[in-house]
Parts: structure tokens; sequence; C-alpha cells
């Protein structure tokens, strides 16, 4: 089962950008569907992108298309979340998982899902 350690979040005004990172331990990184999900406060985790195993296509919710990108560098069992124009709405708990299809991300399949890891804070300021 893949480990995932997320990294990168912050404090950072409306507006701004982060970088978040997650790094997967595992030989089979790349056979490996991964997304991000977001908890905030008060409210139940949801998806917010994910991207194949080559990395060659990506799926996004509606309210971070064009703001979000994700990608992945299979070489270093790696996946980031790169967020512009940041929101004081995206504020949350940011986590990383992965899953044996982008399907299976999207619509949360908890039987496909590998373990939770702590997560990493994302806070926007208005």
């Amino acid at each position: 089962q893949v480990q995932l350690v997320e990294s990168g979040g912050g404090l950072v005004q409306a507006g701004g950008s982060l970088r978040l990172s997650c790094a997967a331990s595992g030989r089979t990184f790349a056979s490996y569907a991964m997304g991000w999900f977001r908890q905030a406060p008060g409210k139940e985790r949801e998806f917010v992108a994910g991207i194949i195993g080559s990395g060659a296509s990506a799926y996004y919710v509606d309210d971070v298309k064009g703001r979000f990108t994700i990608s992945r560098d299979n070489a270093k069992n790696s996946v980031y979340l790169q967020m512009n124009s940041l929101k004081p709405a995206d504020t949350a708990v940011y986590y990383c998982n992965a899953a044996s299809k982008l399907h299976s991300l999207v619509v949360g399949t908890t039987e496909d899902l590998g373990s939770w890891g702590q997560g990493t804070q994302v806070t926007v300021s208005s």
C-alpha cells in the first residue's frame, strides 16, 4: 500500500499562490492514479483534482478549474498541486490519496483509496 506525506501548506492572502507536494512510498507509484482532496472546517472531505498514472490526463472540480494544476513526477514518487488565485473559500486541510483508477478518486470509492495522511493546512486570508 502507498504511504503518503503532504507538505507545502501555509497562510496566504487572497489572490496568492501555493504549491502543495505529496511524497509517496512504494515501487509502483506510476501505476496509481493520484488525487488531491480538501476538508474545510465543519464540512466533509471533497475531491479537488486527480491525475492518471502516466500524467497524461487530469480532472478538476469546477470550482478550481483554471486556478489549480495537478502534476506528478513518477521518478520522484511525487504529486503536486499548484494553486493560483486563491480564495478564502479554498481554506482547508488538503490531502492526497492514491487509487487504481481516476474514477475511484473522483467518486470517492473508499475500498479503492489508500490510507489518509496527516494533510497540510492551507489558509487564505481576505
